[in-house]
């Protein structure tokens, strides 16, 4: 792995528990569908292995909600959805977020060659 793919990957994993809460903000999702939802606007790349122990932790924290549903499917499905503490650290973390790229993105502009 070169130093330009380790920071790519390191970004990357940075912004993974923000983008899954994103995901679920709308409403609640199983495992798969945040790994697809992931994909489709993102071009992340995400595994179950990276997933769902993300939401495990985000479970433990108090930070989502699982439920198991029957039904929808030839097996049941693990349901997540945002806590009412999982809506405030998303919007905590939005809020992060866009501070932290405001002052890169003005970084940028500086660094820019003048005409």
């Amino acid at each position: 792995m070169t130093e330009r793919d380790a920071w790519s990957e390191q970004l990357r994993r940075g912004g993974l528990e923000l983008a899954i809460l994103l995901t679920l903000a709308p409403g609640r999702r199983y495992g798969l569908e945040i790994i697809r939802h992931l994909e489709a606007f993102t071009d992340l790349i995400v595994t179950e292995g990276t997933v769902y122990p993300i939401l495990s932790r985000l479970t433990r924290d108090g930070l989502l909600a699982a439920e198991w549903v029957a039904g929808e499917g030839p097996h049941p499905r693990k349901y997540y959805r945002l806590t009412a503490a999982g809506r405030t650290r998303l919007a905590e973390m939005t809020d992060h977020w866009n501070t932290f790229t405001a002052k890169i993105a003005r970084l940028i502009r500086a660094a820019e060659p003048r005409p």
